[in-house]
């Protein structure tokens, strides 16, 4: 008999193993059970981001010490700890003066979160330069009613928005491919890292290693509805990987590893580790650390 041809068959079958929302651009993750999906990506993820006096965004690029910014997910606000700073609250739903900022070659409406924010971060930044008439950094939330879209040629014309991520809104990772490169690592004789090094939002368990890469579409049952996530651009890799999440210090072995075997045609053969998504049908539903995720390979 040949089979239901309305009822689709999958090919990989993985699960979500670990979801991560990034509340501050370039500060520490916060491991979650379950997020709420927006069109966006994760609830609240990118939705701040700290700024230089002139509006451009500051990261771990420049700034390694954002790495050391811890935040925690509250109802109604978000608090940030760093070494040797009391905490900062921020309300979630309080902003202050209207501005711009900048992000890459974008420039977008924001909200400035006041001088109490901009104090906090400069002084922890930069504690020399830190007075109160010269606050060399700030801290913005981004503007709901901008349109920031995804490139175009990658989502094959779909209209994907973001907040203050680096363009797309959601970063998909596996347990396997962080596994394939430690083993690298150690054969080396280097430690191994954790998967906050790469900054996703999903990361997949049950795949091969990279397999992700390859997967067209992902399919997850909510128990509410489907959500359908499409990956659509590799991620390629800075230098934020090299940086120890623990102590903000930056060595060259991640990256190096990576370059052994991670040099992708698609992106010019530059190192990328991960799969740029976006957000097909499902905004509004829950994802959960355990939901299963269904999905063919492509081949091209």
């Amino acid at each position: 008999m040949s089979p239901d041809k309305t009822t689709p068959t999958f090919e990989p079958h993985a699960q979500i193993a670990q979801l991560f929302v990034y509340p501050v651009k370039s500060c520490a993750g916060v491991a979650v059970q379950d997020a709420v999906l927006t069109e966006t990506g994760l609830d609240l993820d990118r939705a701040w981001m700290v700024v230089d006096t002139q509006g451009g965004f500051v990261s771990q690029r420049e700034m390694p010490r954002l790495a050391l910014v811890q935040p925690q997910l509250r109802h109604y606000d978000v608090i940030l700890r760093a070494p040797g700073m009391l905490a900062l609250h921020l309300q979630i739903d309080t902003v202050e003066a209207a501005t711009t900022a900048r992000v890459w070659d974008d420039t977008v409406k924001a909200f400035d979160m006041g001088d109490l924010a901009a104090q906090w971060f400069s002084d922890f930044l930069a504690p020399d330069r830190a007075s109160p008439q010269e606050r060399p950094y700030r801290l913005v939330r981004f503007d709901p009613e901008q349109k920031r879209l995804s490139n175009l040629t990658w989502t094959g014309g779909v209209e994907a928005p973001n907040q203050f991520s680096d363009g797309y809104p959601l970063l998909v990772t596996s347990t396997a491919s962080l596994d394939g490169l430690n083993r690298r690592l150690q054969a080396l004789g280097h430690a191994a890292v954790g998967i906050e090094r790469f900054r996703p939002n999903i990361v997949l368990s049950g795949l091969d290693e990279h397999d992700e890469d390859r997967i067209d579409q992902m399919h997850i049952d909510t128990g509410a509805g489907t959500v359908l996530l499409r990956p659509v651009k590799p991620c390629p890799r800075c230098p934020i990987p090299n940086i120890d999440p623990r102590t903000a210090t930056s060595s060259p072995e991640v990256g190096d590893t990576l370059q052994g075997y991670r040099q992708d045609a698609r992106v010019d053969g530059r190192i990328t580790f991960g799969m740029n998504a976006i957000v097909l049908q499902g905004t509004d539903q829950q994802l959960r650390v355990g939901q299963v995720v269904q999905g063919n390979f492509r081949f091209d």
